[in-house]
C-alpha cells in the first residue's frame, strides 16, 4: 500500500524510511512543537486561569501572582496567534477586554489536570522534592 508508506514518511515516494537507534531516540516534533509554546514561563498558568471561563485582563493578571502586565500581554498574543486564545473587547462605559480560551485551547484542560495531578503526586504540596516513596 503505497498510501500508507506516504503517511509514514511523507514523502509521497511510497519507500519506507529506515530508522536507526539515533532517529528512535529523537524527540517527537509534535512534543518539540507543544513545549515550545507551553513551555514558556507564564504560557500554562494563563491557559489554566483560562480554563473556567472568559476572564478580563485585570483578573487574570490578578490570578496569577508574579506576572506583570507586559508577560501576561506577551502570552495572551502568542496563545492568540496559535489560535488558543481570542480576545473579545467589551465595549463600555467602561471598555474592557476580556479573553477566552477556543475549542482548542480548552482541549488542553485534561491534560494540564493530570499535569496538577502529577505535580501534587510527585512534587508534593509545596512544589518541593519528590517524596522519598517515589525516587527509587
Amino acid at each position: 500500500m503505497a498510501g500508507n508508506a506516504e503517511d509514514r514518511n511523507g514523502t509521497g515516494t511510497g519507500a519506507a524510511v529506515a530508522h536507526g537507534p539515533q532517529a528512535c531516540s529523537t524527540v517527537d516534533i509534535g512534543m518539540t512543537r507543544v513545549f515550545g509554546l507551553l513551555g514558556k514561563r507564564w504560557t500554562g498558568l494563563v491557559v489554566a486561569a483560562l480554563l473556567q471561563g472568559p476572564v478580563h485582563f485585570a483578573d487574570l493578571r490578578r490570578a496569577i501572582p508574579g506576572i506583570s502586565e507586559r508577560m501576561l500581554s506577551d502570552r495572551l498574543t502568542e496563545l492568540g496567534a496559535a489560535g488558543l486564545v481570542v480576545r473579545q473587547v467589551d465595549e463600555g462605559p467602561p471598555l474592557r477586554v476580556s479573553y477566552r480560551l477556543t475549542a482548542a485551547g480548552a482541549a488542553l484542560g485534561p491534560s494540564l489536570r493530570e499535569l496538577g495531578n502529577w505535580a501534587e503526586k510527585y512534587l508534593g504540596a509545596e512544589g518541593g522534592t519528590c517524596p522519598e516513596e517515589f525516587r527509587k
